[in-house]
């Protein structure tokens, strides 16, 4: 599968864009507790070392993940390493990153992924259609994105205490519900040196404005079916879309929409990665968030940190070409 590579640019300063991610991390703030890591050895396999741990992210979430990395020779086990985070999408887990997480292991990285909210080990909180409709209901959380971009800032902050993490060379991937995680994160969190967003860039307000919304929230049906019902709403029309998104996710299509949070990562790494063909990420919309990018990389003098790919003939998935490149976008950019 050839890959089209559509652009090749860089950004407009992080300081005259800083309300949306003030505005952001006000929203998602909550009071902070100590981390206090629970960490259990998982074993070596051909000096591949893997690790359990958990953390607490605020009060009442405790947050579980995997740490994966080659053992290092004798006399610098503790060395620092660069870390690359990868975030899993819908209905997917921390464990279905470990094929991503050995290449990295093998590159020199330390390889890391946590469960998203009420994925993988956290499903026994609840379903995460559930969490989104009561959220809708409540307003009490954010498990659609936003809690995730929490998560990940408490995991960097417990990777801060590690010896054998070098908190300067931190990357972050995602694809789908972790590609929008990952742009999101990395706008906000200045200490992510380099991301990579795949099948997760797009513009929520173009796809509410030109009837482009309805593969995306496909994701979580039956949470929008459920507030529908409340609602009184037997047919569900993009102006309860927009009700139902400035609920469960305000902001998501206007301060805080694709083309208003890209610039943020300027002029730090950013590779985005979407198919052509795919519908949650409609191409019209995505140019938009491509151009606002634009900008901000020219801005900030950084033409070679800002590489977007479209996926010719390609619906929401990646191939194996665009993984390969994934991969050599962090190790160019935190290998350094």
């Amino acid at each position: 599968m050839a890959i089209k590579v559509v652009g090749l640019i860089a950004g407009l300063g992080m300081i005259l864009l800083a309300g949306p991610r003030e505005d952001f991390l006000k929203l998602i703030d909550r009071p902070r507790v100590p981390p206090a890591p629970q960490i259990s050895d998982l074993g070596e396999s051909n000096g591949l070392e893997r690790f359990h741990f958990t953390f607490a992210a605020d009060s009442s979430q405790r947050v579980p993940g995997i740490l994966l990395r080659y053992k290092a020779p004798t006399g610098s086990a503790n060395a620092p390493r660069p870390v690359v985070i990868c975030l899993h999408g819908t209905g997917g887990s921390k464990e279905g990153c470990i094929p991503e997480l050995q290449e990295l292991a093998s590159r020199g990285f330390l390889g890391v992924a946590i469960d998203g909210r009420y994925h993988g080990e956290r499903a026994r909180l609840g379903s995460y259609d559930d969490a989104i409709l009561r959220a809708y209901r409540t307003g009490q959380e954010h498990p659609f994105l936003y809690d995730e971009v929490w998560d990940v800032m408490r995991l960097i902050d417990y990777l801060d205490t590690r010896a054998d993490v070098d908190a300067s060379r931190i990357g972050l991937i995602g694809y789908s519900k972790g590609g929008m995680e990952a742009y999101l994160a990395a706008a906000v969190d200045p200490r992510i040196r380099v991301v990579v967003s795949g099948l997760g860039v797009e513009s929520f307000r173009w796809a509410l404005d030109h009837g482009g919304w309805s593969a995306r929230t496909d994701s979580f049906k039956p949470a929008v079916q459920g507030a529908a019902r409340d609602a009184g709403v037997w047919f569900i029309r993009v102006s309860f879309v927009r009700q139902f998104y400035d609920r469960v996710a305000p902001g998501i299509y206007s301060e805080f929409d694709g083309p208003a949070m890209l610039p943020l990562i300027a002029p730090r790494p950013l590779l985005t990665i979407n198919g052509a063909l795919d519908s949650k990420t409609p191409v019209p919309g995505l140019m938009e968030c491509i151009a606002a990018a634009k900008m901000a990389y020219s801005a900030a003098r950084a033409s070679d940190k800002f590489q977007f790919i479209i996926e010719e003939n390609v619906g929401h998935s990646v191939t194996p070409e665009a993984e390969k490149t994934a991969v050599e976008w962090l190790e160019r950019w935190l290998k350094r």
